[in-house]
């Protein structure tokens, strides 16, 4: 067993490359720019809503807030006749990058902490670099990329959209499995 404090430098390492590896995939290599479409007559739909002081929060057009409302026939000629919308609001003004950036930081770690800890009670120190590897890309794969796969299945997020992103987990998975692999103790 090798002990979580003792896998501090690996865990801190690990986060900060994934870090840098997600700002060069996000800003420089731009295969994400499609995530998001616009809409036709985007401003006219803002102009639309805007009046409604929506809050920020996650919502569904048309909402049904049972099983037995999903079968009114009210909600149903509502879904037929669409827009069938699952959206998320945000605050008004500009996004604030800096905190979602420390976030995402900070989730980088706590991946870290569950690879850390699940492999360390696994392996001993000194174990094999593809040992150290294989468990640590493989809990990093799980808190990276996995449960992405629900908001495609749930909240019919275009499946391109979540593959890769599913695609950037598997990068840091391997690169917190590299970082692990490097610097496992002796």
């Amino acid at each position: 067993m090798v002990s979580l404090l003792s896998l501090w430098l690996p865990i801190a390492l690990s986060a900060v490359i994934v870090f840098l590896a997600s700002s060069i995939i996000h800003m420089a290599l731009g295969y994400h720019a499609n995530d998001f479409q616009t809409l036709a007559k985007e401003d006219e739909i803002m102009a639309a809503l805007r009046p409604f002081e929506i809050p920020p929060g996650d919502y569904s057009l048309p909402h049904a807030s049972s099983m037995a409302a999903m079968k009114d026939p009210a909600f149903k000629a509502k879904m037929d006749a669409g827009p069938v919308a699952t959206m998320t609001v945000g605050p008004k003004g500009q996004y604030a990058m800096g905190s979602a950036m420390l976030l995402w930081f900070v989730y980088s770690l706590v991946v870290g902490v569950f690879a850390a800890y699940l492999t360390g009670h696994a392996l001993a120190p000194g174990a094999q670099y593809l040992e150290v590897f294989r468990f640590v890309g493989t809990t990093a794969f799980l808190g990276y990329a996995l449960a992405l796969l629900q908001f495609s299945i749930w909240y019919r997020r275009r499946w391109s959209t979540t593959l890769l992103s599913v695609f950037d987990g598997l990068i840091y998975a391997l690169l917190t499995a590299g970082t692990f692999g490097w610097l496992w103790p002796k």
